[in-house]
């Protein structure tokens, strides 16, 4: 009986030491998680004068005069300084409690708005790592990585309602004068995607995340139109994924597929459709909504058919080539360990590419009542259609016919209208 009794008790000892153990990991894994590991034996610590780096970035740029005039403002910050500015109040009534300058608990002020909101913008500038910043705005590294981490949530929660919207009835009227004047009634925009290396992929997901390129990347599928206005933005399929897949995968055709899409109808060379098209390259397959180059254009009015596509199919190469010039960070290799932070971060530099192009280009300003659930006005309601409804709107989206005849008829209209004449 004390045997048992001894066997009892060394079973429950060991089972204490497993629990205590295990909760020791578990906290240890949590203090890791947070990333903040306060005052540490042997750590060091910066006296970082921070109201002289706000003093200094105020006097820099936005003192009246400042030092470096509105052209150097635009090269630093890649926006004009009154978009600055909107994008300041705005971020400030989305979440005061970390925008608005605070005091610690000695009473010290803290870093200021603007402070974060340039460490944030130089970091999508320029791509460099956060120390990089340290000495021109005296602020920390880690305080540098949660301004971007803030940053990056508040533009897509603020701004990406409007600027990353499908085109409405405004916007699709728009669009369709530029594509009618270009020789491609019915067009609306170019088609591609774009690679973005992950330099910091995890081992185990490299074999998923590498491609033709050779390293992990992540793909950006985007339309844009003739002002590299970006209408469509679908991030996050791996680097192994070509056009193909990412189209499959895609949300670019769900509302024609549900009914929602606004209803686009033109003539061209005697015939009627009701969809709009996408210019796009030769792996895309020939579907009714994508009309492609013709590989080995022999006659004359395919060639001139050929020349033009490939020559404003170039819109979204060059937004894709604006968007690397103005955001260094994903111009070259991803640092973050996480997909979600890269998603922000490539949200967030579509959404102020856009806002920029409507800024500087002139271009009409899009009310909030103007674009898909705004909120001046209520949404309409959304009926969902049938299955039976969705699986010939796919058919009907996916139908070759009418490919070849849209593209047999776009090389007439394209001759009769630029072709030489008798």
């Amino acid at each position: 009986m004390a045997s048992s009794s001894d066997d009892d008790d060394s079973a429950d000892e060991v089972e204490d030491i497993a629990c205590a153990f295990n909760l020791l990991r578990l906290l240890k894994k949590r203090k890791r998680g947070r990333g903040h590991r306060g005052s540490v034996l042997g750590r060091e610590t910066i006296p970082r004068p921070i109201q002289e780096g706000a003093e200094r970035l105020q006097k820099d740029f936005f003192d009246d005069p400042p030092i470096y005039g509105p052209r150097f403002f635009r090269r630093r910050f890649r926006m004009r300084k009154e978009l600055f500015l909107w994008i300041e109040e705005a971020l400030l009534q989305y979440k005061p409690a970390y925008f608005k300058q605070g005091r610690d608990c000695t009473g010290k002020l803290g870093c200021s708005t603007r402070q974060k909101l340039a460490a944030a913008i130089f970091m999508l500038a320029s791509g460099k790592d956060a120390f990089s910043f340290d000495r021109e705005l005296r602020m920390g590294e880690s305080t540098i990585l949660e301004a971007l981490h803030e940053f990056t949530r508040g533009i897509v929660h603020v701004f990406g309602k409007k600027y990353m919207r499908s085109p409405n009835q405004f916007d699709l009227e728009r669009l369709l004068q530029t594509a009618e004047a270009r020789g491609f009634p019915g067009m609306l925009g170019s088609l591609d995607c774009m690679h973005w290396v992950w330099e910091s992929c995890p081992s185990g997901w490299k074999g998923q995340y590498k491609g033709h390129q050779g390293e992990p990347t992540v793909i950006l599928e985007a339309v844009a139109g003739p002002d590299r206005w970006i209408w469509h933005c679908n991030f996050g399929c791996p680097g192994s994924y070509n056009d193909i897949n990412v189209l499959h995968r895609s949300p670019l055709f769900d509302d024609l597929v549900s009914g929602h899409a606004p209803q686009v109808n033109f003539t061209v060379n005697g015939n009627t459709y009701n969809m709009g098209y996408y210019l796009a390259d030769g792996i895309y397959p020939q579907w009714a909504t994508l009309v492609k180059g013709i590989p080995l254009a022999q006659t004359a009015k395919q060639q001139l058919f050929d020349s033009l596509q490939a020559q404003y199919r170039k819109d979204v190469e060059c937004a894709f080539g604006i968007l690397q010039k103005k955001f260094g960070i994903v111009k070259g290799p991803s640092r973050n360990w996480f997909p979600v932070d890269m998603w922000y971060i490539m949200c967030t530099c579509v959404i102020l590419h856009n806002m920029t192009v409507e800024d500087e280009r002139d271009l009409d300003q899009v009310l909030e009542d103007e674009y898909d659930d705004g909120t001046a006005a209520p949404p309409l309601p959304r009926a969902h259609p049938t299955i039976d409804r969705i699986i010939a709107q796919r058919s009907k989206i996916q139908d070759k016919v009418v490919h070849r005849q849209l593209q047999h008829d776009l090389i007439e209209h394209i001759w009769a209208k630029f072709g030489p004449g008798d």
